[in-house]
């Protein structure tokens, strides 16, 4: 198989002495695989999304909150990311989200349904237990302002795993004065607010900014 063939676009011309590539990242890694807050489980026919163990998480979280009588006679089934979807949603105890996909030349993720409903639909949900969030947080209480800032967080790792989804992860290749560095690993293709800058020296800050430099597809 031949190599992929790179895409480039020229902004502006870089200075002199500073050469600066923002180049995709083919090797990224999920986010999914990370130390989230959230539990992420999808279910899809042909894509391996959301969190490996996602749904036995999710089940264990079921099972630990209703008695096998209640599942019984809710119907729950262990197997059914819909039905466990349901029973998380009505115990009361977790913030969760639906997830929905949008598969056309790709897939993309979010929260809130697409506008297209031929080739979109939701694939799954995100949620986090009211027992996480005081383990992690030292809450007491879970107050509305506490599940509206869980709800934000959850939206973050969405986003997060929608820029892995969509190829949008990014490196960096600069030149300063005959000395060479890069980095990889910067999801969003924003190199003044994905990370990147904290590694830029404040030539090469500026001249990011200015848009002094080659993107590589």
């Amino acid at each position: 198989m031949g190599a992929v063939p790179q895409i480039f676009e020229v902004l502006n011309m870089t200075s002199s002495n500073v050469e600066v590539k923002i180049v995709a990242d083919r090797d990224a890694e999920s986010p999914r695989t990370w130390d989230n807050l959230g539990v992420m489980v999808c279910a899809h026919r042909r894509y391996d999304l959301g969190d490996k163990s996602g749904l036995q998480q999710a089940v264990d979280f079921v099972e630990s909150i209703y008695s096998e009588r209640e599942l019984e006679r809710m119907g729950f089934d262990r197997s059914h990311v819909p039905s466990v979807h349901a029973a998380i949603e009505s115990c009361g105890k977790a913030v969760l989200l639906p997830l929905f996909l949008y598969d056309h030349s790709g897939i993309t993720m979010k929260t809130t349904p697409f506008s297209c409903r031929w080739d979109s639909g939701q694939v799954g949900f995100i949620f986090v237990s009211y027992e996480t969030l005081r383990s992690e947080y030292g809450y007491a209480r879970i107050t509305p302002k506490r599940v509206q800032k869980a709800k934000e967080h959850l939206r973050g790792e969405v986003e997060t795993y929608d820029q892995f989804l969509t190829g949008d992860v990014w490196g960096f290749e600069v030149v300063e004065d005959g000395s060479e560095d890069s980095c990889w690993g910067f999801y969003g293709g924003d190199p003044m607010t994905n990370g990147m800058s904290s590694h830029f020296s404040s030539a090469v800050i500026a001249e990011v900014a200015a848009g002094n430099f080659q993107r590589i597809y």
